[in-house]
């Protein structure tokens, strides 16, 4: 395992808030939804089913934590990913959650029954 540098407490805070920000499924969909390609709001509201409310409160989050970019173009705002080591952090995060629910789900498993004869 490589060398781990051991951080200041004010930089553990700054990491706890990116986790925070992204610690809400709603937030989550929303960045989901923009793996693929930058979206306007509007896109995200049907893309997502959440309110538009819902969807500029998450969005402002995710922006005010470097997460998402915004541009405008004309009347439209279009968000993206601020990131590319995004995609990087995600699939890291969704191999673990697999692993541990396929784990989960061998311990959970009935045993198998043997034939009898």
């Amino acid at each position: 395992m490589a060398k781990h540098e051991t951080m200041s407490a004010a930089m553990l805070e700054r990491v706890a808030e990116q986790f925070r920000a992204l610690g809400e499924p709603s937030r989550l969909l929303l960045m989901n939804l923009l793996f693929d390609a930058e979206h306007t709001v509007g896109e995200l509201v049907t893309g997502s089913g959440l309110s538009l409310a819902n969807v500029s409160k998450h969005l402002g989050i995710l922006h005010q934590a470097g997460w998402v970019t915004r541009r405008k173009e004309g009347v439209r705002v279009v968000y993206g990913l601020a990131d590319e080591r995004t995609f990087g952090l995600c699939e890291l995060m969704c191999d673990r959650v697999r692993e541990l629910a396929a784990a989960a789900a061998t311990v959970a498993a009935p045993p198998k029954r043997r034939p009898r004869g």
